[in-house]
């Protein structure tokens, strides 16, 4: 059985994953940092595990990741889904601010990647999924901090696919457009649904519709996919 860790995973996206992974057959550990109650309660739910870590320090992403090995011996899979958005004029951003969106959802990233390298290196095998955006892939209005930051990703799993290849291991890269999860709920109803009218499919995303995609990354469907990047956003963005 695989071992999958999930960041980010208490709600949203990466509780979809988890969802879907564990129904995959994989043991799931489930990352949170702050929503401890439903991180637990989803790993009660699949019978997996919540461990507590702030992504976006690199001590506690060590740490998180050698209990996953303590306890299971093996990692076989990571999904980065841990992240954090901020909407709003570029001259407005207070540097805490930029700097958040930059730690969680880049640095964040790296330091998974990183701490999830040594074990799949001597296990000759793994799958590594990040999470970016479609605003990674063009740039968003407002959103320019999130968007570099998620640009990003997107280069950090092109060149760490080239680099890690030979040992068996994928990396590749998911960029939603407009999910329905709490964090496009601040654009509120109305601009929701013209995002919904303007997407050529006609509806929002789902975070199933990712989880999907996710889970085929993971599969022997996906095994000769590395270095991807792969645009789910019901042809918003093309």
């Amino acid at each position: 059985m695989k071992t999958a860790l999930i960041t980010g995973a208490s709600r949203g996206i990466g509780a979809a994953v988890a969802r879907r992974l564990r129904a995959d057959g994989c043991e799931v550990v489930l990352n949170y940092e702050r929503s401890r109650t439903q991180a637990e309660a989803l790993a009660a739910e699949l019978g997996g595990t919540a461990l507590q870590a702030d992504v976006s320090d690199p001590v506690q992403v060590k740490r998180m990741v050698d209990t996953v090995l303590e306890k299971f011996c093996q990692l076989d899979i990571l999904v980065c889904c841990a992240g954090v958005a901020w909407q709003g004029l570029t001259q407005d951003m207070r540097m805490e601010e930029y700097r958040r969106i930059m730690a969680v959802d880049l640095d964040g990233t790296f330091y998974c990647c990183q701490a999830v390298l040594p074990q799949m290196i001597r296990q000759k095998s793994g799958r590594i999924v990040t999470l970016s955006s479609m605003w990674g892939q063009v740039g968003g209005s407002c959103e320019a901090a999130y968007s570099a930051a998620k640009a990003g990703v997107i280069g950090l799993t092109k060149a760490l696919s080239k680099e890690v290849a030979p040992s068996g291991i994928r990396v590749n890269c998911v960029c939603p457009g407009v999910i329905e999860t709490d964090m496009v709920k601040p654009l509120g109803p109305q601009t929701l649904a013209e995002l919904a009218e303007e997407t050529p499919l006609g509806r929002l995303g789902t975070t199933e519709d990712v989880a999907g995609c996710v889970s085929f990354l993971c599969s022997p469907a996906g095994d000769f996919l590395t270095g991807q990047v792969i645009a789910l956003n019901g042809g918003l963005v093309i």
